[in-house]
């Protein structure tokens, strides 16, 4: 094995052996933690330096998108001002490997005189930032990844580990579901996983349509000039009478020699498969992948809207 391939791994070994190292300290008062967190009228606003704040404001980012009010103060920026961002009834959550930096040592008692119940992630449970604090989250690891032991790499995956066990905890207490996260998550493609619907797509679309009477030049001309390789078959109140593709026009000239007589009726596939306009995008496309097809005819009610093509979701990007 290479070098490379050996440090790697070794490293990968260091940090993992550091993540499960965790459960050792994940007990009664942790549970105690996440409880006072959850019952808090306030936010939760969580601080550090160097690395550490860095954790911090990823840790803020996941509690905001899962319920959780939270605020990210640096420890450097706290001294200078930011500490008025500190309300009477917020948690106050200080991340430090040491918890004997000078910067944490002028912000603690600061945090104190305010009233405010201080929790301290530290890897270090006899340090200055420990002992003054109301609450401890011990995130000790043996040994940093770095050869020289000294640069934040086990000790900050630890920390960003504790960091989302925190949020998966308040997910669960606060019942945070799918559907807050999509309130949350709009955006993206992520969001459009979780919140478009076929409404928001088919609409866009021709609505091609023949009635069950037509000729086999007219259903050609509206598949062709609808250019979605699919028309419905209706009758006079848009009810689905049954589906006409591309494939079901080249099947029907493999095997008929005359075609003057030819109708809609007699090349549809009845019971074609539907989906309401409300259904979310992403179940659209499981539908589709479920019964191999690249259309869906929208309906309510039994009554024909329009097509929702394997296109439209995949520019959307929720293939």
């Amino acid at each position: 094995m290479s070098q490379i391939l050996d440090i790697a791994l070794k490293t990968i070994e260091l940090e993992a052996s550091s993540v499960a190292g965790l459960q050792s300290f994940t007990d009664a008062s942790f549970e105690a933690i996440v409880q006072h967190i959850h019952d808090a009228k306030g936010r939760l606003v969580i601080s550090g330096i160097g690395k550490s704040a860095i954790i911090a404001q990823k840790i803020v980012a996941t509690l905001n998108s899962t319920g959780t009010p939270s605020l990210f103060m640096h420890a450097a920026d706290a001294i200078h001002g930011d500490l008025g961002m500190v309300q009477k009834e917020d948690i106050v959550l200080i991340i430090s490997k040491s918890g004997e930096s000078p910067e944490i040592k002028v912000l603690v008692p600061l945090i104190k005189n305010f009233g405010n119940t201080l929790i301290a992630m530290v890897g270090n449970v006899d340090s200055y930032l420990a002992i003054s604090a109301d609450h401890v989250i011990n995130t000790t690891v043996t040994q940093e990844a770095c050869p020289n032991n000294l640069a934040p790499t086990s000790s900050t995956t630890a920390q960003m580990v504790m960091g989302d066990v925190l949020a998966v905890c308040l997910m669960h207490l606060n019942g945070f579901t799918g559907n807050d996260f999509a309130r949350f998550h709009p955006g993206g493609n992520l969001g459009k996983r979780l919140f478009l619907r076929v409404a928001d797509l088919y609409v866009h679309n021709e609505s091609p349509m023949v009635s069950a009477q037509a000729s086999l030049k007219e259903v050609i001309v509206e598949i062709t000039e609808k250019r979605l390789g699919v028309a419905a078959v209706v009758d006079a109140n848009k009810h689905i009478l049954g589906i006409i593709t591309d494939g079901d026009l080249r099947r029907m000239l493999e095997k008929t020699t005359s075609l003057e007589n030819i109708t809609a009726a007699s090349i549809m596939s009845p019971n074609p498969k539907t989906i309401a306009p409300d259904v979310l995008a992403v179940d659209a496309l499981d539908s589709m992948r479920n019964h191999d097809i690249t259309q869906l005819l929208v309906a309510e009610a039994g009554t024909y809207l329009g097509v929702l093509h394997l296109h439209d979701l995949v520019k959307e990007g929720i293939v």
